[in-house]
């Protein structure tokens, strides 16, 4: 396959047909890491810059693996110690990166729309591993290929996401993906974590947890983003988890298969109770991580052979 672009900012520069070839390729990869196996030709020779403005682990440490599976030279930029935190401006930095010659760049900044600025300034293709309260396309994918694994499809099933929407930008990618591909979308959570003109995506939303997850079959609980919150937006975070946490009493309003989901990092006991995420048959947490590998190694695939026509 061939991306429409040469980057990845966004789910919505995605047709439904390129989300399927992605989480096709996505899941020969899923077989292919269990297997214990490698392509190391598939990026060898070429270079991948980890440049990471705020503090990530599965993200980053996952796109490190993706790109050392398949043979690529990886290169973690430490924005911490780098020129940025003596002051360089994003644009000087692209500078120094287009000099760098690399080929593949994951950039997570708190900004929404630094990776788009940064993709017109520089020659490497660039993927969004999260850019402010805008988008994570590659989380979303994620979320959609282990969806897809239990449930064998997208089309027709009722997904709810669960907690702050506001502040999401996962919330924001899965909406815009699972819609896509013929899901339903519903948003629960408190009225100030719920932003305004949401409903224009096609997603219903619900304030209550019990209307929000009956008959759902799949129930998505988000971290609580207070470093992004200005205000008091919740009381408390024991009254959240009592309205808002995902405990066995909530989850019995959606259907008796539904798989339970997290981004991560979790906050046990505020947006989801331990026992609903450790459970051994309803939650698919763990396998989102594994999931994870085998998407961002699709995504760097798919990109290198889009900005190599011979490929």
């Amino acid at each position: 396959m061939r991306m429409p672009t040469r980057h990845l900012l966004g789910i919505e520069s995605l047709h439904p047909r390129d989300i399927s070839a992605l989480l096709d390729l996505a899941e020969s990869y899923a077989l292919l890491n269990r297997s214990g196996k490698t392509r190391r030709d598939v990026l060898r020779g070429r270079t991948l810059i980890n440049l990471f403005f705020e503090d990530s682990t599965r993200t980053r440490t996952s796109f490190e693996l993706a790109g050392k599976r398949l043979g690529a030279d990886v290169i973690n930029m430490s924005v911490s110690t780098s020129s940025v935190s003596k002051g360089e401006t994003l644009l000087d930095t692209a500078a120094t990166l287009n000099a760098m010659n690399c080929d593949l760049l994951v950039v997570r900044h708190k900004s929404s729309g630094a990776p788009a600025l940064l993709a017109q300034k520089v020659d490497a293709a660039v993927i969004n591993a999260g850019d402010g309260m805008h988008e994570h396309p590659t989380q979303a994918l994620l979320d959609a290929l282990t969806i897809r694994r239990h449930k064998g499809t997208l089309e027709g099933l009722t997904v709810a996401i669960c907690g702050d929407i506001a502040h999401s930008r996962v919330a924001r990618s899965n909406i815009l993906l699972l819609t896509a591909m013929g899901s339903t979308v519903r948003v629960v959570g408190p009225p100030t974590l719920i932003p305004s003109g949401i409903e224009q995506f096609g997603v219903t939303i619900h304030h209550d947890m019990a209307d929000g997850l009956r008959g759902a079959d799949i129930v998505m609980a988000l971290r609580l983003q207070t470093e992004r919150m200005s205000g008091g937006l919740i009381p408390s975070a024991r009254e959240f988890f009592t309205f808002y946490g995902l405990d066995a009493a909530k989850l019995a309003h959606a259907r008796p298969d539904a798989l339970v989901m997290h981004p991560g990092p979790m906050n046990r006991g505020v947006e989801i109770d331990s026992q609903i995420a450790d459970h051994a048959t309803r939650s698919v947490i763990r396998e989102q991580v594994e999931m994870g590998v085998a998407v961002r190694m699709a995504v760097l695939d798919v990109l290198a052979r889009t900005a190599t026509p011979n490929a």
